[in-house]
C-alpha cells in the first residue's frame, strides 16, 4: 500500500473520531430480548475489539503448564500481539518465536522451518524444558503443512521433551472447536498415563483457581478426596500427578471438550458440572457429581441453609443498591443471562446484557426472559457500531450504573463495576452469594475503570508466573 493511500485512510479515521455529529448520530446496536434471535441476537459483520482485555488468551493459558516453554511459529505481523502478551506477564524467559517469511511459502520449506527453528531454540535455551508447546498458525493449514511429520520428528530428536500441538488460528473461530476450547484441551495432552486413584479428582479447564470457599472444593475436601488443579501446580512433576485422577471435573463450558478427550486418553471419567445460578440445577448437578465420585451428597438441611444464606445476601444487596441500573457482560460469567434472570426475579434493575451469542446452557434463561422480561436489552460487544458506545454513554450523562464485568464497565463508562473475569473460580451457591457481595463492594467503591480493564489476562501473573 502506498504512503499516500495510508495517509488518506488515517485522515478519514481522524475525521470520524473528531466529528461529533457522526458520534452523536451513530446507532449503537442493541435489541430487546423479546425480539432477539438464538443463538446470535445481533448480526455483527465487521467486528470491533473493545479495550477491555482482562480475559485470557492462548499465551496466558499455555503458561499454566509449569516449566513448559512456548514457541510460536507465525508471520511477524501475527507475532506482535503474542510477544507483547508474554512481555506484559513477565514470562519472556518461557517464550520464543520462529518467524515465517514470504520466501518460506515460495520455497516450500515450511516443515523444515518449524523443525529446525524449534530445534535451534531448544538447543540455545539455558535450561532444557520438560515440555514445549508449539503454536502453528493459519498459514500452515492454508499450505497443507504436514504437522504430524513435524511433531514426530521433534519427538525423535528430543525424546526427553514432551511436545504438544497448539494453534494460533483465527479461521477456527467460526467452526468446530474454538481456539479457546482447543487451548484448554491442550493443557492436559502432556499428562502421562498412570494408575488411577479412586480418591483423586482433577478440576480441569480453568484459567483461574477454583475458590477454596466454593461448593465444589468443600464437597471434595469433606469427603477426603485429593484435589488436583493445574493452577496450583508449581513443578512439572506436580502437573504429572494430575494423571492419577479417576474423575475429571470441568465447570467452565469451554473446558468440556478437553475433559472428554482426557477421559478417552487416560481412562478416567469426565463430569461436566453445570455452571448455573438456578438453585434446583445447582442441587441436581452436585448430586450427580457425588454419585460419580461415590461420595455423600449434600443433605437437605445444608441445602436449605445455603439457599437461605444466598437469599439473605441478595436481599441486603438489593436494599443497598436500590433501583440502580445494572449491566452484565459475558466476560464475568459464561451464563450472563442466567445471572440476569436470578437478579431480575429478585427485583434488581438489570437493564442490559452484553454478549455476542447465547450459549447453549443459557438457552432456558433466554427463553424465560423473552416471556417474562421482554424489555431486557441485549448488546453485542464486537459489532462495529460499539466503537462509539462508550462515547454515547458519556454523552447521555446518566447517573450511577453498576456493571458486572469489564466490557459492561467499559461500554457503560462506569467506575462502579465488578472486576472479575471467567467466573473468578466461583461455582455453585458460592457464585450467587459472592456475586451479591461483589456488587455491594462495586456500588460503594469506585475503581479506575480505564486503567484496570486494559490489563491483559487478569490474575495471570499470580497464577502463571509463580513457577
Amino acid at each position: 500500500m502506498r504512503l499516500t493511500e495510508i495517509q488518506k485512510i488515517a485522515d478519514m479515521l481522524k475525521r470520524v473520531n473528531e466529528n461529533k455529529e457522526i458520534v452523536k448520530n451513530v446507532e449503537i446496536p442493541s435489541i430487546r430480548i423479546a425480539e432477539a434471535g438464538f443463538p446470535q441476537p445481533v448480526k455483527t459483520g465487521l467486528e470491533y475489539a473493545s479495550p477491555a482485555r482482562g480475559t485470557w488468551n492462548i499465551v496466558h493459558t499455555g503458561m499454566l503448564i509449569p516449566e513448559a516453554h512456548e514457541i510460536f511459529v507465525c508471520a511477524s505481523c501475527c507475532l506482535r500481539g503474542v510477544v507483547l502478551t508474554a512481555a506484559e506477564m513477565n514470562a519472556m524467559d518461557r517464550f520464543s518465536t520462529v518467524e515465517i517469511r514470504e520466501h518460506n511459502l515460495l520455497d516450500g520449506d515450511m516443515e523444515e522451518l518449524v523443525i529446525e527453528g524449534v530445534s535451534d531454540i531448544i538447543n540455545k535455551l539455558p535450561k532444557r524444558p520438560p515440555a514445549v508447546l508449539v503454536y502453528t498458525s493459519c498459514v500452515h493449514h492454508f499450505t497443507g503443512v504436514d504437522l504430524d511429520m513435524i511433531y514426530e520428528t521433534l519427538r525423535e530428536r528430543f525424546p526427553d521433551i514432551d511436545f504438544t500441538d497448539c494453534y494460533m488460528n483465527p479461521i477456527m473461530r467460526k467452526s468446530g472447536m474454538t481456539p479457546d476450547q482447543l487451548m484448554r484441551s491442550r493443557l492436559y495432552m502432556l499428562l502421562h498415563k498412570r494408575e488411577l486413584n479412586s480418591k483423586a479428582v482433577a478440576i480441569i479447564g480453568n484459567d483461574l483457581p477454583t475458590d477454596e470457599d466454593s461448593d465444589l472444593v468443600h464437597m471434595l475436601e469433606r469427603a477426603d478426596v485429593k484435589v488436583h488443579e493445574i493452577t496450583s501446580c508449581k513443578t512439572y512433576e506436580e502437573y504429572q500427578e494430575m494423571a492419577e485422577s479417576s474423575v475429571y471435573v470441568s465447570y467452565y463450558p469451554d473446558a468440556a471438550p478437553g475433559g472428554d478427550m482426557l477421559a478417552e486418553r487416560l481412562g478416567g471419567t469426565h463430569f461436566a458440572l453445570k455452571y448455573t445460578y438456578d438453585y434446583n440445577e445447582i442441587d441436581e448437578t452436585f448430586a450427580e457429581l457425588a454419585k460419580v465420585i461415590d461420595i455423600p451428597a449434600r443433605k437437605q438441611e445444608e441445602i436449605s441453609e445455603l439457599r437461605a444464606f444466598c437469599e439473605k445476601e441478595l436481599e441486603e444487596t438489593l436494599e443497598f443498591i436500590g433501583n440502580t441500573p445494572i449491566s452484565i457482560d459475558y466476560t464475568y460469567s459464561p451464563r450472563p443471562l442466567g445471572l440476569a434472570l436470578l437478579l431480575l426475579r429478585r427485583g434488581f434493575n438489570v437493564k442490559k446484557v452484553y454478549l455476542d451469542a447465547v450459549a447453549a446452557g443459557d438457552k432456558p434463561a433466554f427463553e424465560y426472559l423473552q416471556k417474562k422480561f421482554p424489555d431486557l436489552e441485549l448488546s453485542p460487544t464486537v459489532h462495529a457500531g460499539m466503537r462509539f458506545a462508550q462515547t454515547a454513554s458519556r454523552n447521555e450523562k446518566q447517573g450511577k450504573v453498576l456493571a458486572i464485568g469489564q466490557k459492561a464497565a467499559y461500554f457503560e463508562n462506569t467506575n462502579h463495576f465488578v472486576n472479575v473475569v471467567e467466573g473468578g473460580g466461583m461455582i455453585g451457591y458460592e457464585a450467587v452469594y459472592k456475586t451479591a457481595r461483589l456488587m455491594r463492594e462495586a456500588f460503594e467503591n469506585e475503581k479506575d475503570m480505564e486503567a484496570l480493564v486494559g490489563i491483559k489476562g487478569l490474575g495471570c501473573e499470580d497464577t502463571c508466573c509463580s513457577v
